[in-house]
């Protein structure tokens, strides 16, 4: 199944004011400051990854709606390294960072699609695994044994019943209305 990302070059459509394009990108994505400038600096952020084509072009609807341009590219599958042998491996100094697919391997490691993920190259993630269908997600419980507590004095109050409040008779106050007068124009 092809799978795509959305990728945004911080362009607003033309004919669109620059600073009315942020705040509405600002608001459909909830940034603001920083995050902000980083979306519009001009280099190219990947929004979203992994997406059907519906999904795309739904981002891609509502990017173009705020007043700015993104495109939608098909994401290339990412073919697993093949292990090197243990005797033509270099010296530690002379090793360079290799970023294998987390999906492929229990390392967590990604790999980077351009320098903004560049800087996610050496996080060390959890390797979390997918349940089988079907597969209880719950937790066990174990059953504890009712605490000995004696309950025999309560009872139930009967449906409907005011629960015991006890009601005031008040006077009723009626708001003396004599100085307000109607006025035609």
């Amino acid at each position: 199944m092809a799978r795509f990302e959305i990728v945004f070059l911080g362009q607003v459509q033309p004919g669109v004011p620059e600073q009315e394009a942020r705040a509405r990108i600002g608001q459909l994505f909830q940034v603001a400051g920083e995050q902000l400038e980083t979306l519009f600096s001009g280099r190219r952020i990947v929004i979203k990854q992994g997406l059907d084509e519906a999904a795309a072009a739904k981002y891609r609807a509502a990017i173009e709606r705020a007043g700015a341009l993104c495109s939608v590219e098909l994401m290339e599958p990412v073919e697993p390294a093949a292990p090197a042998a243990a005797e033509s491996e270099p010296a530690p100094e002379q090793r360079q960072p290799v970023a294998v697919p987390a999906a492929n391997t229990h390392s967590g490691k990604v790999i980077p699609r351009d320098e903004y993920m560049a800087a996610f190259a050496d996080v060390d993630a959890p390797d979390f695994e997918i349940a089988p269908l079907g597969a209880d997600m719950q937790d066990d419980y174990q059953q504890q044994p009712p605490l000995p507590i004696d309950l025999s004095a309560l009872s139930l109050a009967p449906v409907g019943s005011d629960m015991g409040e006890l009601k005031r008779d008040l006077p009723e106050v009626v708001p003396d209305t004599d100085h307000l007068k109607l006025q035609d124009d």
